[in-house]
């Protein structure tokens, strides 16, 4: 039988509880619906079969000859369809799939991911860190976390951390020259991906107009965490955002020589599909993962 030739689902919902129950009146209440509207259920699919399924009685009903075998089979089609609704709901609900950028990745969510996952026992966790933007229609995964300026179609977003910047590099890289003083002192030493542009909006914040820095050797590492350590190693000077590396700088693997920041209006946040929203397992990591990174918006 053609699959387009099935009774309406609901239908056979109605019947298989009126025939368990063998009372229309029952039915009625443990489905939630009226009397009448069990009645109705049940003219449609008698129609679409053909056939009377139930034999009206003074007291109830009983079911016809057909209406036993057709009552067995949907019972057993509907068992069938519950597992497979619970088995998909327990992986749909019990494992969140992120995709996350790298410095993001590296720097917040693999130091403070056990603490989600202490707090949620039942939802396992699987990470994917890439630079891509995240397809939501494959179901891959349910959330991503993104920079930009949270202006995704069709997609929720909260801003977790903004992206502030400003330049580090090694304390043996700054005494090299004398220490770094002022702004105009980086421009004796490399420079790190000289062409993003975050480095021409700090120094334009700093009071440095349009320096050029195209006359240097160009060596560009991508995500801030390679940058990061390049500049660790004395590569030169890396721009970062110092929420990601509040370790590095505490441990003196890095030195912020000024606390000026830059901000070009963009952050780091958390994006989902408008029909995920309602995720049980989407609103515990969103909520967790604000709280989580309100220290790192200071």
């Amino acid at each position: 039988m053609a699959r387009t030739e099935l009774p309406p689902l609901a239908a056979i919902r109605v019947f298989e509880e009126a025939a368990r129950s063998k009372n229309f009146t029952m039915a009625a209440h443990r489905l939630g619906m009226t009397q009448a509207a069990v009645s109705y259920q049940i003219k449609i699919l008698e129609e679409r079969v053909g056939a009377q399924l139930f034999i009206r009685q003074a007291r109830g009903v009983a079911l016809s000859e057909i209406g036993e075998k057709f009552a067995r089979r949907s019972t057993e089609a509907l068992n069938l369809l519950a597992d497979a609704y619970a088995d998909a709901k327990g992986l749909s609900q019990g494992t969140l799939c992120v995709s996350v950028i790298p410095t993001f990745g590296t720097n917040f969510l693999a130091q403070h991911l056990g603490e989600f996952q202490l707090a949620n026992p039942s939802i396992a966790v699987r990470v994917e860190v890439s630079e891509g933007l995240t397809d939501f229609e494959t179901g891959e995964f349910d959330v991503a976390i993104r920079g930009g300026k949270g202006s995704w179609p069709d997609l929720h977003s909260h801003l977790l951390i903004p992206t502030q910047f400003t330049p580090m590099l090694s304390k043996e890289l700054a005494e090299s020259v004398g220490g770094i003083n002022e702004p105009g002192d980086l421009l004796k030493l490399p420079i790190l991906s000289h062409s993003d542009p975050w480095w021409q909006l700090w120094f334009k914040a700093s009071g440095l107009e349009s320096q050029d820095l195209g006359g240097r050797p160009n060596r560009q590492f991508g995500p801030q965490i390679l940058e990061a350590n390049a500049a660790i190693a004395g590569q030169g000077v890396a721009m970062l955002t110092p929420a990601f590396f509040k370790a590095e700088l505490a441990r003196g693997q890095l030195v912020q020589p000024f606390d000026l920041l830059g901000d070009d209006g963009t952050g780091y946040w958390l994006v989902f599909p408008e029909s995920h929203r309602h995720s049980p397992k989407i609103r515990k990591f969103r909520s967790w993962i604000e709280a989580a990174t309100l220290s790192y918006r200071a």
